[in-house]
């Protein structure tokens, strides 16, 4: 068995080499806003109109001019004329005149002349067309002014921001009717090693299920990419090439996840080497677990050599993969969402090393604590326990019971 040598560096060194030899080919394309949940804009979208474009009542009530109930109270109320109702969906016709007040609902277009709406619980019906106003009104109360929403050609969305709900109403309510996004990635995931069998398989003895292909694929799909499965290779130098060289003309972005042999990863590192220029930036990154992580750019296309254990693959892939897929998108890469807790236990840890700890957060009384899932990193089930992950930095001997800690906390 041959030893294995590498030249670690930091996960920021490794991104920082990678996007320095890549300069990724964006598509676009146009789609209506009504599909395009998730999807990245590829330019900023401007209001082509103002919102609302009339102006609203905020309350059911009665529209008013503001001057005509000034000081109106309870004991000394004013008195109006109403001279008719405006219900949601209708034009307000009817011009108010000094004296007068109009029926007003919620959502309904103010009539000209009105500036104000009393609501309906500070008026009183008397005899008649005769209203009480009970207190008084400013000039706006009540009411949301033309372009209060929004102003023709004011700055909707930015390039690079992704498409939630909200924005899909906020598109529509303005008649953007088709936006531009930039088309996901294409991100190859190719698993290597003979004791690997597909998941609807039943291993024989000594084999185990390819769960980084499917949990990866996962993972892309949730940070915006468009994941192909390339399928299994075995520790054979032929079909390894074969399929990496194949899938790699297919995909944006290849990932390759090596056996758990030491032969098996250094064929992962000769056919990454294989697939061009420049090829290996790095070899090694200075985490637990994931060390033995590839980094390479080949031929334009980043190629990233995953660790075959199921935990190591996971948490390298968020520290480097979810990065490149947000960067080929036009996305800002955003700090992780994260809590203030304290650890339950110790934590050892080696300088010279950043070690990734997946932690389960427990709410107590005076704030959250981490617990840490302590496991192999071929321990599925210490992420599916966990909530997130804590990361203890190169310069630390660890931690100990009690310690602050930052918890990047996971979707869900």
């Amino acid at each position: 068995m041959t030893a294995e040598f590498f030249n670690v560096a930091t996960v920021q060194a490794g991104l920082e080499k990678l996007f320095a030899h890549w300069s990724p080919n964006r598509q676009t394309a146009t789609i209506d806003p009504r599909n395009a949940l998730g999807r990245v804009l590829a330019e900023p979208i401007y209001s082509p109109e103002r919102l609302p474009y009339f102006p609203r009542s905020t309350m059911d009530g009665y529209a008013v001019r503001a001057a005509d109930n000034f000081g109106a109270t309870q004991s000394l109320p004013a008195y109006l004329t109403c001279i008719g109702s405006i219900q949601m969906g209708q034009a307000a016709n009817i011009s108010l005149q000094m004296g007068e007040c109009i029926e007003i609902f919620t959502g309904a277009m103010l009539p000209p002349h009105a500036d104000a709406v009393v609501m309906i619980e500070r008026t009183q019906k008397l005899g008649g067309a005769e209203i009480e106003i009970l207190a008084p009104v400013a000039p706006g109360e009540n009411v949301v002014q033309v372009g209060e929403d929004i102003e023709t050609g004011e700055l909707i969305l930015p390039a690079g921001h992704r498409i939630r709900p909200e924005d899909i109403g906020g598109l529509l309510a303005v008649g953007v009717l088709a936006i531009k996004v930039i088309e996901p990635p294409r991100i190859g995931i190719l698993s290597c090693g003979d004791e690997l069998v597909s998941p609807e398989a039943t291993p024989a003895p000594g084999q185990i299920r390819d769960i980084n292909a499917p949990m990866l694929a996962a993972l892309v799909q949730e940070a915006g990419g468009h994941p192909i499965l390339l399928g299994i290779a075995h520790d054979d130098a032929a079909d390894y090439h074969a399929r990496a060289h194949a899938g790699f003309a297919e995909v944006d972005i290849l990932l390759m996840t090596a056996g758990s042999s030491v032969s098996s990863r250094d064929l992962t590192r000769d056919v990454i080497a294989s697939l061009g220029q420049p090829g290996i930036l790095q070899h090694g990154l200075a985490v637990k677990p994931g060390k033995p992580t590839i980094l390479a750019v080949c031929d334009g296309k980043p190629v990233i050599g995953l660790p075959g254990n199921p935990v190591s693959a996971l948490l390298v892939a968020r520290q480097i993969v979810v990065p490149l897929i947000r960067y080929a998108l036009g996305q800002k890469i955003p700090r992780p969402i994260s809590v203030q807790a304290t650890v339950t236990h110790n934590i050892a840890s080696v300088t010279g090393r950043e070690d990734t700890i997946p932690v389960r957060l427990i709410d107590r009384e005076g704030g959250w604590q981490a617990e840490p899932l302590f496991g192999k990193s071929n321990l599925i089930f210490t992420l599916v326990r966990a909530d997130g992950v804590v990361h203890i930095p190169l310069n630390s001997n660890g931690l100990k019971a009690g310690a602050p800690v930052e918890v990047m906390v996971w979707d869900g």
